[in-house]
């Protein structure tokens, strides 16, 4: 469904009436398109603090001074101390202003030391510092935090941060590993030879992730319902993939997904998922045990299934889809709400293990309020509040889930394991 408001404030009069009642004035986002795959602009490199790293291993190409940047990255790793807090809003403070529509923040933070109280408080400070930035910087600009002590281990992500793909992901703090990365043969196809499988991948934002990780190369089988398999096989045939007709609940649903991929599996996309709202009060069990059967156990039985019997091959990636609601909780999404919260446990405790015996990465991303046919169903005003409750002012299209979820796909983000990254446009709620 159009956002009629965001059309609206794009327009003078709207511009006009909202700014003199205080309302939100959403800017239309930049999306990644292949008509314009970056940002237009500049990157401008700032410092805060001394800095041993080397931004030069991540290939970006980066400038000391820019009148109008597209994008703005602050290296804040070399601060240790309150004063060095200065240094942050010293490099900042005269540049913001200018960062053109649309534009990127990205400030790079160092893990906190544990046995110096100084530094992890200096450091803590700059996630404060990177949300609130966040949360009024406007004009569809975003601002992220990453963590870091190898720059060439961030560079899929930097590059996604800093560009039109990461368009709703803002007030993240991010970790990256000091690990070696696999650099892709092709930047352009990075999954290219590889096998992507993804559960209610027949519409909505599972389509869009088969769409996404598709044009990046990978050979896509779209997993869905047997009750969807029409259209499972529409999407197949229209990505050149394949359709597997499947009850992602069964019990033996990850048998069934290994015998269907003899050559094994690189990256797995646990996307399917159901509500059934209602109040715990008004909850009977038939409502909240489906929840979480499809969204929560679904996902661990046939992640252990795959891992298991080695159908996940190393190097492999594993996405699952968290939500908001796991991370805030909302009202009528008792079960929903646990569901997805199960998720947060399951990549927090299973990241460090799977990739040390299996070689393989697991992350989820958190998805806020995204225009489907689900949000489209929500009754109008509670649907506008969804959509203005964030620093975008705006609902997400499934697309932007589609584009995170295809950064930690990447075989270059073998670094970035364990994390939830919200996919919300900074969420008032929750974030």
């Amino acid at each position: 469904m159009a956002d009629r408001y965001l059309s609206f404030t794009g327009t003078a009069p709207g511009r006009f009436l909202t700014r003199r009642l205080g309302l939100p004035q959403p800017a239309a986002l930049r999306r990644w398109s292949p008509q314009r795959p970056t940002l237009a602009g500049e990157v401008l490199h700032l410092t805060a603090g001394k800095s041993d790293l080397d931004l030069a291993a991540t290939g970006l190409t980066l400038t000391g001074t820019s009148v109008k940047p597209a994008a703005v990255v602050l290296d804040a790793t070399g601060v240790r101390d309150v004063e060095g807090l200065a240094e942050v809003h010293a490099a900042l403070h005269p540049v913001v202003r200018s960062v053109a529509q649309s534009g990127r923040v990205v400030v790079l933070g160092a893990p906190l030391d544990p046995a110096d109280h100084h530094q992890a408080a200096a450091q803590q400070a700059l996630e404060g510092f990177t949300r609130s930035l966040g949360k009024e910087i406007g004009r569809g600009r975003t601002v992220n935090l990453v963590r870091l002590t190898d720059a060439s281990a961030a560079e899929s992500t930097l590059r996604f941060l800093l560009s039109p793909k990461s368009a709703y992901v803002s007030g993240q703090v991010i970790h990256v590993d000091a690990r070696e990365t696999e650099a892709p043969a092709d930047r352009e196809r990075p999954l290219a030879g590889r096998t992507a499988l993804v559960t209610g991948a027949a519409r909505g934002i599972g389509e869009a992730v088969a769409e996404t990780l598709a044009r990046d190369g990978a050979r896509i089988v779209v997993l869905d319902v047997p009750q969807a398999e029409q259209q499972a096989r529409r999407v197949a045939e229209r990505l050149g993939g394949t359709a597997l007709a499947l009850d992602i609940t069964a019990a033996d649903a990850g048998t069934r997904i290994a015998a269907a991929l003899p050559d094994g599996l690189d990256v797995l996309i646990h996307n399917a998922g159901i509500t059934r709202d209602r109040r715990l009060v008004n909850m009977p069990a038939d409502r909240w045990s489906p929840v979480l059967d499809v969204n929560l156990a679904s996902v661990l039985r046939t992640t252990d299934a795959l891992l298991a019997s080695g159908t996940l091959k190393r190097g492999g990636r594993i996405v699952a889809t968290a939500s908001i609601a796991g991370l805030a909780g909302n009202a009528g999404q008792t079960n929903y709400g646990a569901a997805k919260a199960g998720i947060v446990g399951l990549v927090r405790s299973l990241a460090p293990r799977a990739l040390a015996e299996h070689g393989v990465t697991v992350n989820a991303v958190a998805p806020g309020f995204i225009e489907t046919q689900m949000t489209a169903a929500i009754p109008l005003f509670i649907r506008e509040a969804g959509r203005r409750m964030n620093s975008l002012a705006q609902g997400g299209l499934p697309v932007d889930v589609a584009e995170t979820t295809a950064w930690l796909a990447h075989p270059a983000s073998g670094a970035v394991n364990g994390q939830v990254v919200r996919v919300c446009g900074q969420s008032l709620l929750g974030a």
